[in-house]
């Protein structure tokens, strides 16, 4: 008989016998001589062993989606997380990089002080000094600039859950409408947007796809299963089991359209010819949810004539897809009306048309009847609680509510107490939408249409976010002031004047996270420990500046507790009322059109969906969307692609020790017939340089049959330069630092910043 493969050494014999023993001695309760011996065998305890669990609540930092979580800490130690049942988005389950929370926290490489500069800006040379030092020190900074520019010169740019007490509050009682997230402007206006042209509502952070009855699933550059968002996988896969179809329209074989029925190999930059061409399959052959459009849309002539001519046959050399495949998948979608939807997806900011790529998207899931329909688009509903007492803003015209979500910005310019607007060309350069973060560097860089002098940077990787970072530090090299706050030391805090390092969210209480959700929800966020080192919360630093600054009347409360007490007494409820319910408050929703039956759901001028936009007309726009051809690369050169990884956030989490050894490097993805053809290698190192001659690497090469020949493809958030960040400085190549054009968006501001090439290059 075959020995087992498992090998008996002295070793796992001792640990076995020992393990036994413990379990003997715990059963009697005997703990110290079982730890006495297993440390005598080079063995730890187990932590649960340790002392007594305490349980906190709170949601997930690890990425936007913030789902409910459940921290396990012992004796001020946080050695566990898992998803909180009662969480309407984990639902008990947790991804990898949330269950890396805790190697994120303990990463070595953390700020652990406040620090000023001693150097030239970009030397990283800074000196350690107290809280008071250095809050002194930015307050009388920021006071200076606003005296001599007034408070519009200061600009906000901020990410993460805790942005709120910077690029919200504290930017709009401080007077300034140039405050900015990336997840705007770099993200999801274009989605938001659209959304709001053609329904009136916009999409928010949580798609509201009513993904329990949707039986067919159409994606277009959505990568389920890579851009790791927990709950979208846990529906997207119950969906796929129950046996939804699926059709995935993308240049790569993605780890999703491996799970679909249809994979549509599209050519870079035709999704809307595509798009066109559906909507002219939908309406030629009758397909459509006739009474559904009747009932509840506007300008369906105007549509029906604009399509005509857009056939499969037009549309096929254009997207290189056969005139079959786009009508065949047509139908599969009118089939299933109106449990059928392509859902918005978040990353949409691609070639500069994006508006209109998405107003097409919501006209065909309007044909298809999915508004307000069980399996289509339900309507998200946040929940009621009301803001913490205070004066009005100085910043009018922006929401200064306590949502940091994409998309729940007003379509009203802010402006400041001097009466200007925001800096970033809204209304000039283009039509509408949230502060477009990378506008704003130009006028730290010209002074036009008035001058950015100082900027605060809140949780924001601004060099590996912000397209042409080389213009970034530019602009950084002209600021009389940069206050960062991180965690952890990122290539832009070497910029920076002042560094405040920041308590991880697990070593924090924070603004509460109120959710517009099929349910709507409330969740909590509380420390599970004291913060490590120097370090303080946003909230904390936030009050501290604002005192310093005179804004006393929006920072009355003395603790964060009574702020988020304040706020919960609104609705009847407090911290210790939300911890006996598991750190959750869920309220009603209304999330189909048979919950109006006295009132529109759509928030449009005419109560409808809008296929023909009146807006859109009257601001001189296209009404209805068209396409427009992009440039094609440069003979030699590949259209640099990029995107997410299910273990990776942006460009945050690179450095975390336990994603590191999971995931420590991206690659560049090149055809491999083309790869052939050029004497490229499986596994090699290359350069990628872009058509400015911008270069970054050096990058593994992955030569597979999953993608284009005339794309590459690479994992966004790694090439940083950063030398205090030990796991990530160094590792691979930044697709950021390869971006030096984008194309604004004229409608959303969003950046298009997949209108770069790249060409492999083998030596540095």
């Amino acid at each position: 008989m075959a020995r087992t493969a498992l090998q008996i050494t002295r070793r796992n014999f001792l640990k076995s016998s020992l393990l036994g023993a413990a379990a003997l001695s715990l059963g009697s309760g005997t703990l110290r001589p079982v730890a006495e011996a297993l440390a005598r065998a080079g063995l730890a305890l187990p932590w649960f062993r340790k002392g007594q669990i305490k349980l906190s609540y709170n949601y997930c930092d690890m990425c936007p989606w913030r789902c409910g979580i459940v921290v396990h800490s012992v004796n001020g130690q946080v050695y566990k997380v898992d998803g909180n049942p009662a969480d309407p988005k984990s639902r008990g389950m947790l991804c990898g990089r949330g269950q890396a929370a805790p190697s994120f926290m303990y990463d070595p490489d953390r700020l652990r002080a406040p620090m000023i500069r001693t150097g030239e800006r970009g030397e990283g040379k800074f000196k350690e000094v107290t809280w008071a030092e250095a809050l002194d020190y930015a307050a009388e900074k920021l006071r200076l600039t606003g005296q001599a520019f007034g408070p519009e010169s200061v600009a906000v740019f901020g990410h993460t859950s805790g942005d709120f007490w910077f690029a919200d509050y504290f930017a709009q009682a401080w007077g300034t409408p140039n405050a900015a997230k990336p997840s705007s402007s770099l993200c999801t206006s274009p989605r938001e947007e659209a959304a709001k042209l053609t329904y009136g509502l916009p999409i928010g952070g949580h798609e509201p796809v009513d993904w329990d009855g949707i039986n067919c699933i159409t994606l277009i550059g959505s990568h389920i299963g890579e851009d790791s968002r927990n709950t979208v996988m846990q529906d997207f896969a119950n969906a796929w089991g129950r046996g939804a179809k699926v059709i995935v329209v993308d240049p790569r074989f993605s780890t999703v359209a491996a799970k679909a029925d249809y994979w549509l190999p599209i050519k870079p930059g035709a999704d809307t010819a595509l798009l066109l061409a559906w909507l002219n399959v939908l309406i030629t052959e009758e397909l459509y949810d006739k009474s559904f459009v009747a009932e509840w849309a506007n300008g369906f002539d105007k549509l029906a004539a604009h399509v005509a001519e857009f056939t499969p046959e037009w549309a096929a050399p254009i997207t290189d897809l056969s005139p079959d495949l786009i009508r065949e998948t047509a139908r599969v979608m009118a089939a299933n009306l109106p449990r059928s939807s392509i859902i918005p997806g978040r990353h949409v900011t691609w070639y500069g048309n994006d508006t209109q790529r998405m107003r097409a998207i919501y006209i065909i899931n309007a044909l298809l009847g999915a508004y307000g329909r069980e399996g289509g688009i339900y309507f998200s509903k946040s929940p009621y609680i009301e803001a913490y007492p205070h004066p009005p803003f100085a910043v009018t015209g922006s929401s200064g509510g306590c949502s940091a979500e994409p998309g729940q910005e007003s379509d009203e310019l802010p402006l400041g107490p001097s009466g200007k607007a925001r800096a970033d060309g809204a209304r000039d350069k283009f039509l509408r939408g949230a502060t477009a973060m990378q506008e704003l560097i130009e006028p730290m860089l010209t002074g036009q249409p008035y001058p950015i002098k100082a900027l605060i940077v809140y949780g924001t990787n601004l060099l590996n976010t912000v397209p042409n970072p080389q213009r970034t530090i530019e602009a950084l090299k002209k600021l009389d002031f940069v206050l960062a706050i991180d965690v952890l030391p990122q290539e832009h805090i070497a910029w920076a004047d002042v560094v405040f390092p920041e308590a991880t969210s697990l070593e924090r209480y924070d603004e509460l996270w109120v959710v517009p959700h099929k349910t709507p929800y409330i969740a909590m966020r509380e420390p599970a420990v004291e913060p490590l080192y120097d370090t303080k919360p946003g909230w904390w630093m936030a009050r501290e500046l604002g005192l310093r600054l005179g804004l006393e009347p929006y920072f009355k409360w003395q603790t964060i507790e009574e702020y988020l007490n304040t706020r919960l007494m609104s609705i009847g409820s407090s911290l210790d009322k939300m911890r006996a319910e598991n750190g959750v408050i869920v309220q009603e929703g209304k999330p189909y059109l048979a919950d109006f039956s006295d009132a529109s759901p759509f928030a449009t001028a005419s109560g409808k969906l809008e296929l023909y936009s009146e807006e859109l007309a009257q601001a001189g726009f296209d009404p209805l969307p068209v396409y427009e051809p992009v440039d094609e690369p440069p003979q030699g050169y590949f259209r640099l692609l990029y995107g997410r990884h299910p273990l990776h956030t942006f460009a945050k989490t690179q450095n975390t020790p336990l994603l590191h050894e999971l995931y420590p490097e991206n690659e560049v993805w090149v055809n491999e017939d083309v790869g052939a053809g050029q004497g490229l290698r499986q596994g090699e190192y290359v350069w990628l340089e872009n058509q400015d001659g911008a270069r970054s690497g050096p990058v593994k090469l992955k030569l597979t049959q999953r993608i284009r020949g005339d794309a590459v493809y690479m994992v966004h958030g790694f090439g940083q330069m950063a030398p205090g960040l030990s796991n990530a400085n160094g590792q691979g190549a930044s697709d950021t630092k390869l971006q030096t054009v984008y194309k604004l968006d004229p409608i959303s501001g969003g950046a298009g910043m997949r209108v770069n090439f790249v060409r492999i290059v083998k030596e540095a």
